[in-house]
């Protein structure tokens, strides 16, 4: 867990919308499994930063100079030593255990679920959006010494869930909208914060709204409730409590953070199940494309796939084709691979979000998504 901090510096947005540009992230082996990156700048002047845009985690931070362990990236490490604003936090004893007698640092260690971890300093700033906009007082963190999966191209990681320490939080906004563009692209789209009220005028379909659910042991996450799946026909003979938190535990999370929806074994063996049983094609070995299901395609045509839905409260998502399957190709063999794998518990990936609006209606705890062209908002 990281040690937190209090910032004193106003950091409001005045009541006005704030943008930044959204990209997908660097992938390789041909298997879209990739992060959304925010564009936006730190201090003053402006040094530029993209940061992996995570609803899964809450700590904002980036590769600082002078770095002793980092990962390769392709803007330079931001310096505190260029900035006219940058500034230490208020930290109090108990939180950052500080000594009197020494320079006022709040360290803190943050770590990933996929083992990655960045350790460092809380230090407090000028973030800049689009357009100008500028926010002081925001408290994030310069990574001194991070390890683990850092392939996309990203300087840090922008944590927007439930914490006081995430980026929305910290913005004081009443919500926030992604709309991701496809992963295997390179078109931009667009984070809005505090929205305007005509937000789904591009959207292509009806607008679906599920209730965001809390969960006191994991207050970061956003958990919804998923009553079921449909692969073809069939609604799944799946419990709603496969889905549902137990003491705290399971339950349905949405992570941008997260590239490919994960099911538990039970629930993930009756869609790869009842997914295969559509896909009249010759399933690929297990150890030639590890936890994927994948399948031999002729080398020309667009092979059947069966319609994948999710049923939540209150809302329907109906994936298009391409936010759940994509194309492989190794040595001139051909596959369609089902981008969904077996996990812990139910993560709705970013992968499953392409060109979607999904809205986060932090004040009134509801979720809303739509079909949307990401690059034309």
């Amino acid at each position: 867990m990281a040690l937190r901090s209090k910032a004193r510096a106003p950091r409001l947005l005045s009541g006005s919308s704030a943008t930044a540009p959204v990209s997908p992230g660097a992938y390789d082996d041909g298997v879209p499994m990739t992060e959304y990156l925010l564009h936006l700048a730190i201090g003053t002047p402006p040094q530029p930063v993209q940061l992996t845009l995570d609803t899964g985690s809450d700590l904002v931070w980036t590769q600082c100079q002078p770095c002793a362990v980092c990962f390769n990236q392709s803007l330079p490490y931001y310096d505190a030593s260029r900035s006219s604003t940058f500034a230490l936090p208020s930290c109090d004893s108990t939180q950052c255990k500080l000594d009197p007698s020494t320079v006022q640092t709040c360290a803190y260690s943050y770590s990933y679920g996929d083992k990655s971890a960045t350790i460092g300093f809380l230090d407090v700033e000028t973030f800049s959006f689009v357009a100008g906009a500028s926010v002081p007082g925001v408290v994030f963190g310069c990574g001194l010494n991070n390890t683990g999966i850092f392939r996309s191209n990203e300087t840090g990681i922008a944590g927007f869930g439930r914490g006081p320490l995430s980026l929305p939080s910290q913005l004081k906004v009443g919500n926030f909208s992604h709309c991701f563009t496809a992963v295997s692209g390179r078109k931009p789209s667009t984070v809005l914060f505090d929205l305007p009220a005509d937000l789904y005028k591009n959207g292509r379909g009806p607008v679906q709204t599920t209730p965001l659910i809390k969960n006191p042991a994991h207050p970061t996450f956003y958990y919804l409730s998923l009553k079921g799946i449909t692969v073809g026909s069939t609604r799944l003979p799946v419990p709603e409590s496969a889905f549902a938190l137990k003491n705290g535990t399971g339950g349905t999370i949405i992570d941008s953070g997260t590239a490919f929806t994960s099911l538990p074994p039970r629930v993930y063996r009756l869609v790869r199940d009842e997914f295969a049983a559509h896909v009249k094609l010759p399933v690929v070995a297990g150890n030639e494309t590890g936890p994927l299901l994948c399948f031999s395609a002729p080398p020309r045509g667009k092979p059947h796939v069966p319609k994948l839905v999710l049923h939540f409260e209150g809302a329907t998502m109906h994936l298009p084709r391409e936010n759940y399957v994509f194309e492989a190709k190794d040595a001139g063999n051909r596959s369609i691979c089902l981008a969904i794998i077996e996990g812990e518990m139910t993560i709705i990936g970013n992968f499953q979000q392409q060109n979607m609006h999904v809205l986060y209606d932090l004040k009134n705890s509801k979720l809303s998504f739509v079909r949307a062209k990401c690059d034309k908002l």
